[in-house]
């Protein structure tokens, strides 16, 4: 009872200073709108005013997710707000609805009135650019549920469309239409898990000057860039009936947002060569090693939005459009080639080369074929039924950015889960019974031998329930990882104290290791912590701190694999000089849950 009264007084002092925040718009250009005194959690929209006779309403909510991750570690919320309308707003449009009204909802662990005051006035001044009202934000404190870093932003917009409108539809796209592509500086969605582990291998920190600038914009910025707002240009455009098919694809790849707009019967071919590249993503493509195919599938490149037109009103509209947004002809509908890709994307490597800074990618005459990129190193895993970090280190290493290719899963147990899984992804797989030899020399060699078939360099851990040997483990020294789970160091018998609810940690997670012939030595990569909740019981936790392990495991391969981090001669764990934090301040050698390396050990690590 005392717990919860402490937590609801926190929450009433929370409502209280945000009442108490200069107050946003709530009347934005023709929209008006009003919210309840405090304490009530509506918001009220006259309809009648929004000029409709037989309106259907369009609803719409997104999330900001991993931006909003890098956004708090880069200490940056001035772009939060707009980004969250343009998302939800430009979701509107296939629909040819116009946005009314806006709400969003904001969580976190510990409240900041200065971040919520600063993200509230960013989506009021979005809503005043849309044309819709703002109706309010809602707040929740999560003090037992989220660390004081932790939030999560979530926006909801409603929009109206007569009835009588016919609505745009994909299968109005055919052979002979053109595309055209409205330009966004940004990345958003699904780009960020590859910007992700760029991040954790690169040399450069948030506050860096951003690639090809002149010191008057960081990198964190130019990652942060704001998606653009196109209901105000477009829906006079969408309207007019010249449109057949429009989508917005700034939170998904090239491809798949393209594929949206299309129907099946038809492709598409682009030239990268007919619009502007922003140089961020030049600069991901060479430090992340990413091929072409990559860069098209993850990210939009460029670009926002992408509408099909009659070819001979191409000129047309796209005059209309570029009256208020940059806008150029992309590409062409074309019947599909039936033995190659749906959506082809024509000179994008040259248009990286011309768009990027000078210097960046070097010397953009060299012939795309011709220019080497970074292998993948070959990694195994050894399991044995019991792991849950294999699905999560297969998703890694087949995401854009990986530095690891997984190669083979080992288990000392047939039938299991993990050997389904792998194979499922086409995964190589071997059981090795430890029944079947008489020592563990013997199994341990056996291991060796095929790892060696694989050409393997790096072994992953995931619930491998047997002692590996001492000539085993030299010969594997520093390519051996496995995640523990508790963030203290490990003990003489190789095991991690575990902290139950009842032992008064405030904070528990797990901790990635190289695995040594001295299981008292600590070589951590990285630790993930995670809250331990009043109401948590030890299955409960136990559960949290699995899921931490799934996190954690991939960005320590990752970091291991780059070369940015790798077990010293001392064994202790040894950071590239050039490996960098990205702004997240913790206790050396720690790490946090989301986004970025830790801040590489002032004398070599830990």
């Amino acid at each position: 009872m005392a717990l919860m009264y402490k937590e609801r007084r926190v929450e009433a002092a929370a409502r209280d200073v945000l009442f108490h925040l200069p107050q946003t718009s709530v009347v934005s250009g023709t929209r008006s709108g009003s919210r309840p005194e405090l304490g009530g959690f509506a918001g009220f929209f006259d309809l009648k005013t929004s000029g409709y006779e037989d309106p259907i309403l369009v609803c719409q909510t997104k999330g900001l997710g991993a931006k909003l991750q890098m956004a708090q570690a880069c200490r940056r919320h001035t772009t939060l707000g707009q980004d969250l309308v343009a998302l939800c707003v430009n979701a509107l449009l296939p629909h040819g609805a116009e946005p009314l009204f806006f709400l969003s909802y904001f969580a976190c662990g510990k409240l900041d009135a200065e971040v919520t005051e600063t993200i509230q006035e960013g989506i009021a001044e979005a809503c005043r650019s849309a044309g819709c009202a703002f109706l309010g934000q809602a707040l929740s404190q999560l003090p037992g549920a989220c660390s004081a870093g932790d939030s999560d932003l979530a926006g909801f917009v409603v929009g109206a469309v007569e009835r009588g409108q016919v609505p745009l539809g994909l299968q109005r796209a055919e052979e002979g239409d053109v595309l055209l592509g409205l330009a966004c500086p940004g990345i958003h969605g699904r780009g960020f898990g590859a910007v992700r582990k760029v991040l954790l291998v690169s040399s450069l920190r948030c506050s860096s000057p951003a690639p090809g600038t002149c010191g008057d914009t960081t990198l964190g910025e130019a990652l942060l860039s704001p998606a653009r707002l196109y209901s105000p240009a477009l829906l006079p455009v969408l309207r007019s009936g010249h449109v057949k098919a429009f989508a917005p694809i700034a939170e998904e790849g090239l491809l798949g947002g393209i594929s949206r707009v299309l129907p099946e019967h038809v492709g598409a071919v682009l030239d990268a060569l007919s619009w502007k590249i922003p140089e961020i993503f030049c600069w991901l493509y060479k430090e992340g090693n990413l091929s072409a195919e990559e860069m098209a599938q993850t990210f939009p490149c460029g670009l926002g939005a992408v509408l099909v037109v009659q070819q001979d009103l191409a000129q047309h509209v796209l005059g209309a459009i570029r009256r208020r947004e940059e806008a150029w002809l992309i590409g062409k509908v074309l019947a599909p080639c039936h033995t190659g890709s749906h959506i082809q994307v024509e000179n994008l490597v040259e248009a990286l080369q011309q768009s990027s800074p000078q210097g960046l990618l070097g010397d953009t005459t060299m012939e795309p074929r011709h220019q080497p990129r970074r292998r993948k190193v070959k990694v195994a895993v050894l399991v044995s039924g019991t792991g849950t970090t294999l699905p999560a280190l297969i998703a890694y290493t087949r995401e854009p950015g990986s530095c690891a290719q997984l190669v083979l899963v080992i288990s000392n147990k047939s039938g299991v889960e993990e050997l389904r899984n792998a194979a499922r992804a086409g995964i190589p797989t071997r059981v090795i019974d430890h029944k079947l030899y008489g020592s563990r020399s013997e199994f341990d060699s056996t291991i060796d031998r095929v790892l060696e078939e694989f050409a393997v360099e790096l072994v992953c851990l995931s619930g491998f329930m047997r002692v590996l040997s001492s000539p085993f483990l030299r010969k594997w020294k520093g390519k051996i990882l496995n995640a523990s789970p508790s963030l203290f160091p490990l003990i003489k018998d190789g095991n991690a104290p575990q902290e139950p609810p009842q032992s008064g940690f405030k904070v528990t997670g797990c901790t990635v290791h190289f695995v040594l012939e001295d299981s008292g030595a600590r070589a951590v990569i990285h630790r993930e912590p995670i809250p331990v909740r009043a109401e948590d019981t030890e299955q409960a936790l136990a559960e949290r701190v699995k899921e931490a392990e799934c996190r954690a495991f991939p960005v320590a391969l990752q970091l291991v694999a780059s070369g940015a981090v790798s077990l010293g001669a001392d064994g202790r764990t040894s950071w590239k000089q050039e490996s960098q934090s990205l702004g997240l301040h913790g206790e050396k050698g720690d790490c946090t849950s989301s986004l970025v390396a830790p801040e590489p050990p002032e004398h070599g690590g830990e």
